[in-house]
């Protein structure tokens, strides 16, 4: 099969918020001791531990309390694991244990005392709730300040291996203006905050500066590599958006966590939730990293694996009846055959039933719904998406996921990423069986534009939950023949 790549696009209209306004002062340069480059072995094992050691010592803490909250209660031993174990994997997948730059106990209790309700009422419930309610409802009632109690201890700890610099996260910081340098010069001064500033990102203007300028934005990924670095705080003036679209993708292909200096936060502007974190009076906001570059796309992977086994297992028998009728429609093979674009625009030859009698234009012909070579199984099939259900090998094979933008054919494909805005960053992720786009009724002779509008947007937003919201519909659409 010859090697077919469509070009991803190098622009975005994705926003960034930057501060505008400028303190009008000049900042000496720090200290020689106190600009130290987050280069060697020290810094690198220095930032190792921020990533392992300190969510561990949140973690034995919450542990250390919830334990001591089941035993005070004398809860049994099988729904007080459960209790435990519920409780921790929902701090987990909060994303409890990233901890924050800014560590503060009242940032937590909220979360705390749900967390811990959701898990009394899933241990009572699975372990029978007249058996061990009042225990369980004991127990989360000590837990919360427990919790309170051992995260406050956790979190002064964490400072304190901060401040001797036995923890900390090499830090560049994109722009050089007169917030970029009180930052630079903050985060010398607090080192609780455990972000060690290694230099600047912008053009060398010759001016002085508190530390180095390492490159520009365009030097990113290099810079990132060269001094491992795991946090990039954004505070350059006025908005540049091709230059966060360079951080954001960067982001997506390394491991680094991206915070940005709202713009007009002196006005009170700064959005608050657990995205925005306190720097010594400066606002970062925490920009959330592309979905499909986090460590949860693997669950997406596995989900897909499981699900299309159980699906091509359990669907066999209607299969074979969807494939006689299929020999039964009219001349030609079963199977129907055909390049599309996959994810970073590789080719994979996708596979359905067919619904059409065979013919040798369905490469360049965009709209079939209405020919007249579309047997009449076909348009059930495709009424209802059961010749799409084939695919499911593709999944398995890895050409696939279950959920995610719909593949196109080379010649249309080709002409989208010309014409069509961010038509090509839907090639970053894995194609779908169906997707965001189809779910809102965009199939067939359906805006292109839109089409790309929705399928980026799930790129973005992508969760386990939506995945699983656009199956349900897609399968509620299918039984109602609306597809």
């Amino acid at each position: 099969m010859a090697t077919f790549k469509v070009p991803l696009s190098r622009t975005d209209t994705s926003e960034a918020m930057m501060t505008a306004t400028e303190i009008g002062t000049e900042v000496p340069p720090l200290p020689h001791a106190a600009v130290r480059p987050g280069t060697g072995t020290a810094a690198t094992a220095a930032a190792a531990r921020s990533r392992v050691l300190a969510p561990l010592l949140v973690l034995a803490g919450d542990l250390g309390a919830l334990a001591a909250a089941v035993l005070v209660a004398a809860v049994a031993w099988p729904p007080a694991i459960l209790f435990v174990a519920v409780a921790v994997a929902t701090f987990a997948i909060e994303g409890e244990y990233r901890l924050r730059i800014s560590l503060g106990i009242a940032q937590v209790l909220t979360r705390t005392v749900g967390t811990v309700a959701f898990a009394a009422l899933a241990a009572a419930l699975v372990s029978g709730p007249r058996a061990h309610a009042a225990e369980l409802a004991a127990a989360g009632a000590l837990a919360p300040p427990a919790l309170i109690v051992a995260r406050t201890v956790t979190f002064a700890l964490v400072r304190r291996l901060r401040r001797a610099g036995v923890i900390s996260e090499p830090t560049v910081i994109i722009g050089s203006g007169p917030w970029a340098r009180e930052l630079a010069r903050t985060l010398a001064d607090h080192r609780e905050y455990g972000l060690e500033a290694v230099g600047f990102l912008d053009r060398d203007r010759g001016e002085r500066l508190p530390l180095p300028v390492l490159g520009t934005v365009d030097d990113l990924d290099a810079v990132v590599g060269r001094h491992g670095i795991r946090r990039v705080i954004v505070a350059f003036g006025p908005t540049r958006e091709a230059d966060m679209v360079k951080v954001l993708r960067a982001s997506a292909r390394r491991d680094f966590e991206v915070h940005v200096v709202p713009r007009f936060f002196e006005l009170g502007a700064t959005p608050l939730g657990p995205r925005t974190d306190d720097v010594w009076g400066i606002p970062l906001v925490r920009m959330q990293r592309p979905a499909f570059s986090a460590r949860t796309w693997r669950t997406k992977r596995a989900f897909d694996l499981l699900v299309s086994g159980a699906v091509l297992v359990l669907a066999g028998p209607l299969m074979l009846l969807i494939a006689a009728a299929v020999r039964c429609s009219s001349r030609g093979p079963v199977l129907f055959r055909q390049v599309r674009i996959g994810q970073r625009g590789r080719p994979f030859e996708l596979v359905k039933f067919r619904s059409m009698r065979v013919n040798d234009d369905s490469d360049t012909t965009w709209d079939v719904s209405d020919d007249e070579r579309v047997t009449a199984v076909g348009r059930v099939l495709r009424r209802t998406g059961l010749d799409e259900l084939p695919q499911l090998w593709n999944v398995l094979r890895g050409d696939m996921s279950l959920v995610g933008p719909r593949p196109e054919r080379p010649h249309f494909a080709v002409r989208f990423g010309e014409t069509v805005p961010n038509y090509d960053d839907r090639h970053r992720v894995p194609v779908g069986v169906t997707g965001w786009a189809q779910v809102h009724g965009l199939r067939g002779d359906s805006s292109i534009e839109e089409r790309a509008r929705f399928d980026n947007a799930y790129i973005e937003r992508w969760s386990p939950w939506l995945d699983l919201v656009i199956l349900v519909r897609t399968v509620v659409a299918a039984f109602r023949g609306r597809r």
